[in-house]
């Protein structure tokens, strides 16, 4: 297959994200560690040659599938979110919006582990430098959710502004720290009801800890 009858196998030059797709289907299947440029070309239907019009390199094309996986997270997070009634109490909307942010993150790793350790792979840029997810992490949709969700709980007055400046470390590492105790850890077997239960105990004490208790009382 020449490079211009690749071209023509993806409408107006679609090749990009023909790739960014094939190495998604890679990481749904083995991990970040699936992703090259060869098997990619190879789903894509094109030469490894052909790739390099678009991708330096395997970290380059690795980085684009970790902003993708981010992506389709944030897409799971959102379809969460119940749409608020006109009337609804801005409390409750603001503590639905921080439980949809959870529980969305850790659907999406239960059921798309691969992808969900793709999206936080560390990249190695070189053999003796491993990048941190740094800045584009932290500019991640899944991160920019959880941040809108938290200024809505200030809003709301249910969290001290005192207490909001970097809180969505502390809500961010309990909600992936339970995520890797589900595909990985001792709750891996658990069936779903057992697994419903966990999530639900970890995201109220969340909500109760980020809002010293007031959601509760709102509540009532």
């Amino acid at each position: 297959m020449t490079e211009t009858t690749d071209r023509r196998s993806y409408h107006h030059g679609d090749l990009r994200n023909a790739l960014v797709r094939a190495a998604a289907d890679l990481a749904e299947e083995g991990g970040p560690e699936a992703i090259t440029i060869r098997a990619a070309a190879r789903i894509a239907g094109v030469t490894p040659t052909a790739t390099y019009r678009h991708f330096a390199n395997q970290v380059d094309l690795l980085c684009a599938a970790r902003d993708d996986a981010m992506e389709r997270m944030a897409a799971v997070i959102i379809d969460l979110v119940p749409p608020p009634a006109p009337d609804a109490d801005p409390a409750t909307v603001a503590v639905d919006r921080i439980t949809a942010a959870g529980r969305g993150y850790v659907r999406f790793a239960v059921e798309q582990p691969g992808l969900f350790r793709t999206a936080f792979c560390p990249v190695r840029e070189t053999d003796d430098e491993v990048a941190p997810l740094d800045e584009r992490l932290a500019a991640s949709p899944p991160y920019a959710f959880l941040s809108a969700a938290l200024d809505g709980l200030v809003d709301a007055g249910l969290m001290d502004p005192a207490q909001r400046p970097g809180a969505e470390a502390g809500a961010w590492a309990a909600v992936h720290g339970l995520s890797l105790l589900l595909i990985d850890g001792p709750y891996r077997d658990a069936d779903a009801a057992a697994r419903d239960a966990v999530v639900d105990i970890t995201l109220g004490m969340v909500v109760r800890g980020l809002t010293g208790g007031r959601a509760d009382c709102a509540r009532r």
